[in-house]
């Protein structure tokens, strides 16, 4: 019964976005700057979408200044659109291949808009996790219709996906509140 759907990779998977919330949150930066706070922006490139550090160097001259030394000049005007549809608040000031970006002072409004993208991130996830129970309920289906396991090894089994399911939700409600938690202590 086991064997036909193997729970520990529906785990791993879940656990997977479960890793995935908590590295997106990592870049929500409460008092110092941080280049993990870029990470998530993303560039129309050459082509096709490109992660920021793929196209420029992100460092933090100051504990509230982020500089992006753009590679090519050609990519600037792109690199600070996407820095300022990001969501994140910020408004790049470009000099020539670099971009300055001086983070906002966290006040009470600021403090929301990033409670609101800590949500948006946990809501990502959370689908994520429900895509994966997806996955996992038509492989169940499917076993039964195929006549490799009974309709009660079906129930059984879905019950167990379904718990997993649950608990990795619980799981990031707790991830995001701690982080929430983190943004509005003041």
């Amino acid at each position: 019964m086991s064997d036909a759907l193997d729970l520990n990779d529906l785990k791993r998977r879940m656990d997977g976005a479960i890793q995935a919330l908590r590295h997106d949150l990592n870049g929500l930066r409460t008092g110092r700057a941080s280049a993990s706070l870029l990470e998530p922006i993303t560039v129309e490139a050459y082509g096709s979408q490109m992660p920021l550090n793929q196209v420029a160097n992100i460092t933090v001259p100051e504990s509230r200044m982020l500089a992006v030394s753009v590679w090519d000049k050609s990519m600037v005007g792109k690199v600070e659109r996407a820095i300022r549809e990001s969501g994140l608040g910020l408004n790049p000031i470009t000099d020539g291949n670099n971009l300055r970006i001086p983070l906002p002072e966290l006040n009470e409004q600021r403090r929301k808009e990033l409670v609101k993208i800590a949500h948006q991130y946990v809501e990502q996830a959370k689908v994520a996790a429900r895509h994966v129970r997806r996955d996992g309920m038509d492989e169940l289906k499917k076993l039964e219709k195929d006549g490799d396991i009974s309709q009660d090894d079906n129930r059984v089994l879905s019950e167990k996906v379904q718990k997993l399911t649950d608990d990795t939700i619980s799981e990031m409600d707790k991830v995001v509140a701690a982080k929430e938690a983190e943004i509005m202590q003041v």
